[in-house]
């Protein structure tokens, strides 16, 4: 635990005795499933890795053990693979890419909602815009048609 007044650490970089940069286990603390799958999917995007997962060591912590294993490295000391490759891609930089990506998607989400919300509380949409989706609009359809018969009698 950190002391009063001490920053705690948020990540960390495991790396194992004899492997390369290209093969890493991040720890994230303070972290769960929202972040861990939706990094996951958004590194596994990138065409220079290999691998991507994690694990939640236990329920009650609150922390994910976040492996990345890029092209051209492969894990040491097993008797099939070849030896790593000089050219490939830093374990590091395909998490930076992921989590960049990441914070650009949910701020589109963020910005597009908060659009909605006050286009929709004016009235109007901007010429910009095209009219709300038709899924919206048929989900208020059956919100309607639930509260008409909520309000009809019980047979």
């Amino acid at each position: 635990m950190a002391a009063e007044g001490e920053k705690k650490c948020i990540l960390e970089m495991v790396q194992a005795d004899g492997s390369d940069e290209g093969s890493v286990t991040f720890v994230m603390h303070d972290e769960d499933h929202t972040l861990g799958n939706s990094l996951r999917y958004m590194i596994m995007k990138d065409e220079s890795v290999e691998f991507c997962g994690y694990t939640i060591t236990h329920p009650s912590e609150s922390k994910i053990n976040f492996r990345i294993q890029t092209r051209g490295h492969f894990l040491t000391g097993t008797c099939c693979s070849p030896p790593p490759s000089p050219d490939g891609t830093p374990a590091v930089e395909p998490l930076r890419r992921g989590l960049t990506e990441l914070r650009d998607v949910c701020q589109h989400v963020l910005n597009t909602f908060e659009f909605d919300g006050i286009s929709s509380s004016v009235g109007k949409q901007p010429p910009c815009r095209p009219p709300l989706p038709f899924v919206r609009a048929a989900a208020w359809a059956n919100v309607k048609e639930f509260k008409e018969k909520q309000e009809q009698p019980m047979e």
